[in-house]
């Protein structure tokens, strides 16, 4: 039962502190609309996710307007669809993207994942046939994301695919140049990638899920600032202990709005991703939290450690707050969309290399960067390939995605606006790493990986 005191609490950080629910999404197993017929099928998932999700926007607005929390986005996750079209007799899968976009138009939500492939330990001839429409897909279509799984821990890394993601990625950013390589922005290649994932671009429909479930992504950056600077000056224990606390508050709030919508709805409660996931407006940033901890700039020597406490200490406060903690659960550190990242960058305090360094320590990864236009293929899976291997070594999730911004150079900027904010184009290495990914083939697994 909440008392008055933390009802108050809550209305002041919805107030003052930008706390939000950053998602609800509703997952839907499209498995029982495999058919031979291309149409035939792209029609049963049509009507399957307008059935099911007819009412998942009004019913977010409803619980906005019960409980008072701003819910920013209403999402649709889906069987990856290489899965779902492998039995139909058809070459092009861009047009199930793009009834997946009708659908997604239709009920109202904002994004729909799982225009998706898992390809970590080979290629099916269906994951080929989605890998090479994505760059079509994302152009022509709105709503979509994408996402490919090249390595786990258990399989070691698909350096084919890595190698392959290096030229869709390059190709999509030149189909959406008019758009600032927008299509990237809509893709992400995942190492170790969970199966309940409520965030986009990433988010799908995992083989292992229920027929219809709603899993929840909170976020939180402005409030946990706030906590971190009513400690200062007190030791590491304590602005750990801040950290929890707070993490505990938002995690139960998001559960609580997670349940609600599924009762409402007349589905399963999945799981709550407690990611602090920063935006664009003033205050709401995980570089913000960092730098009130006592880092003069994001990016500065200690930002690693500063970042392990952090995104220790909201998992450890979401774990003791709910029991079906799911998803990614940790702090992003995208460039675009958290303005404290860009300053970094601008002041040359974050670059590649050190971002890098942080996904050692967060999930989820390199996220919403942008590099110049003329970056080679085989660099951009160079770079897929190094996070990669972060993720496989230390059993966690890491993930890409990059935006080669046709035309720019360093210090040029992107600009999307919205959620995905604007980014200065970072510099990449000028040396090459071709003949390394040419050598195709897979990175066996690390013998980490033998726990049975």
């Amino acid at each position: 039962m909440l008392t008055l005191h933390e009802i108050f609490e809550t209305i002041k950080m919805v107030q003052e502190e930008n706390l939000d629910i950053r998602t609800i999404t509703m997952g839907i197993s499209l498995r029982d609309c495999a058919d031979p017929d291309h149409r035939s099928a792209r029609r049963k998932i049509y009507d399957k996710i307008t059935r099911l999700a007819e009412n998942l926007v009004k019913t977010g607005e409803d619980i906005e307007r019960e409980y008072g929390i701003p819910i920013v986005n209403k999402r649709i996750s889906v069987t990856p669809i290489a899965i779902v079209a492998e039995s139909t007799r058809t070459d092009n899968y861009v047009d199930f993207a793009r009834t997946l976009d009708e659908a997604s138009d239709a009920v109202g939500v904002n994004f729909i994942g799982g225009f998706s492939a898992l390809v970590h330990k080979g290629f099916t001839i269906a994951d080929h046939k989605l890998i090479t429409g994505i760059p079509d897909a994302l152009a022509s279509t709105n709503r979509v994301c994408a996402s490919v799984n090249v390595a786990t821990t258990k399989a070691g890394i698909n350096m084919d695919a890595v190698c392959l993601m290096g030229r869709i990625i390059k190709e999509t950013a030149e189909l959406t140049a008019d758009r600032d390589g927008v299509g990237c922005a809509k893709l992400v290649v995942f190492a170790n990638v969970p199966e309940d994932n409520p965030f986009m671009a990433g988010a799908f429909h995992g083989i292992g899920e229920p027929e219809c479930v709603i899993n929840v992504g909170v976020s939180g950056p402005g409030v946990v600032k706030n906590a971190v600077e009513r400690v200062k000056g007190t030791d590491f224990g304590m602005l750990a202990e801040t950290i929890k606390k707070t993490a505990f508050k938002i995690t139960r709030m998001g559960e609580l709005i997670g349940r609600a919508t599924a009762q409402k709805i007349g589905v399963p409660f999945g799981i709550v991703d407690i990611s602090l996931a920063p935006t664009p407006v003033i205050g709401d940033s995980v570089a913000g939290i960092l730098e009130a901890m006592g880092l003069e700039r994001c990016g500065t020597h200690g930002t690693t450690a500063a970042l392990a406490l952090l995104n220790d200490a909201v998992k450890k406060g979401g774990a003791m707050a709910s029991s079906y903690v799911g998803g990614l659960s940790g702090a992003f550190i995208p460039i675009s969309e958290d303005q404290g990242m860009v300053h970094a960058v601008e002041a040359g305090a974050l670059t590649l290399d050190k971002l890098e360094a942080l996904t050692c320590v967060c999930s989820v990864g390199l996220d919403m960067i942008a590099v110049p236009g003329d970056t080679s293929p085989e660099t951009i899976s160079a770079i897929i390939a190094d996070e990669a291997a972060i993720g496989v070594i230390n059993k966690k999730t890491t993930a890409v995605r990059l935006i080669p911004a046709a035309g720019k150079k360093v210090g040029d900027y992107v600009e999307y606006g919205g959620l995905l904010g604007r980014s200065p184009v970072i510099p990449v290495k000028s040396f090459s790493a071709d003949e390394f990914v040419r050598r195709g083939g897979r990175i066996p697994a690390p013998i980490n990986s033998l726990t049975n």
